[in-house]
């Protein structure tokens, strides 16, 4: 082998080994420091784009678990208005049975009509309640989201709750009458349906709030499992990378010394000169 002063091909090599370990040194420093596989998206493009997205999936299903929080919120406000409207009701049941009491005078039946129409008053103004603007109660359903993609085949449709309806059954049957007579002009009958309707109102109420646990548990799981997910595509496994870490360190002290032996080589050139 030729003895050489201009190049020195050990030293060149072992300085662009050494420049490797370092870069790679710094980059197990990179992740160990951030805690992430993807320090930069030269690390993993394709994954970096996946994490993106199972990211802000993540991030929408924890807003649409507060999303159906916030509907099993209304729902159960709703359910307290109609657990009122219900006792309401069944007070007038016993106003209207007392009220029909052969013993009593005309004088005794005013006062039971007294009652009943404060009572038909409250009946109204809680078919006016509402959740944060929203209104409880009405013709119209509400449909709610339980899934991160907004898919509308899986909401849940909240049923109108009508308070005010005159048909058949409803309780604005019996806040219809007014005056001194009222109590006379509602029948026992129509009372009770109007109750029945309440309870009927109250277990459709139940039954979605039952449905929305469930969706809310789902919605949970999936939120876990696509951090999972994620997780294994951009957390760094610190026991392994660590070993990497000491791995690249040891080579960047060893490649240090090879330089400086690779460099001092070519002084032997000098002892053939003298």
């Amino acid at each position: 082998m030729s003895v050489v002063i201009n190049t020195n091909y050990a030293a060149t090599v072992a300085s662009n080994n050494l420049a490797h370990a370092n870069a790679m040194l710094q980059n197990s420093l990179d992740r160990l420091s951030s805690g992430s596989k993807i320090v930069n998206p030269s690390d993993d493009a394709g994954g970096l784009a996946v994490s993106m997205k199972l990211s802000a999936a993540a991030t929408r299903s924890a807003a649409t678990a507060t999303n159906i929080g916030n509907a099993t919120s209304f729902l159960q406000t709703q359910d307290g208005a109609l657990k009122v409207a219900g006792d309401i009701l069944s007070r007038m049941s016993e106003l209207k049975t007392l009220y029909g009491d052969v013993t009593k005078s005309s004088g005794d039946q005013a006062n039971y009509n007294t009652e009943f129409t404060a009572l038909q008053a409250e009946l109204t103004s809680i078919s006016s309640e509402t959740f944060n603007g929203k209104a409880l109660f009405g013709t119209g359903s509400l449909s709610v989201s339980v899934t991160q993609d907004g898919s509308t085949s899986s909401a849940v449709s909240l049923s109108a709750a009508d308070l005010t309806s005159t048909a058949s059954g409803g309780v604005g049957v019996v806040t219809a009458a007014t005056g001194s007579t009222a109590l006379g002009a509602v029948s026992l009958t129509n009372i009770t349906d109007a109750l029945a309707t309440v309870a009927t109102l109250r277990a459709a109420n139940g039954a979605e709030q039952s449905r929305l646990s469930f969706a809310s548990s789902l919605l949970t799981t999936n939120e876990a499992n696509l951090q999972a997910a994620n997780s294994r595509i951009t957390d760094v496994d610190v026991a392994a990378e660590s070993t990497q870490l000491a791995r690249w360190n040891t080579l960047v002290q060893a490649g240090t010394s090879m330089l400086a032996q690779a460099n001092s080589s070519a002084q032997s050139v000098l002892k053939l000169l003298q």
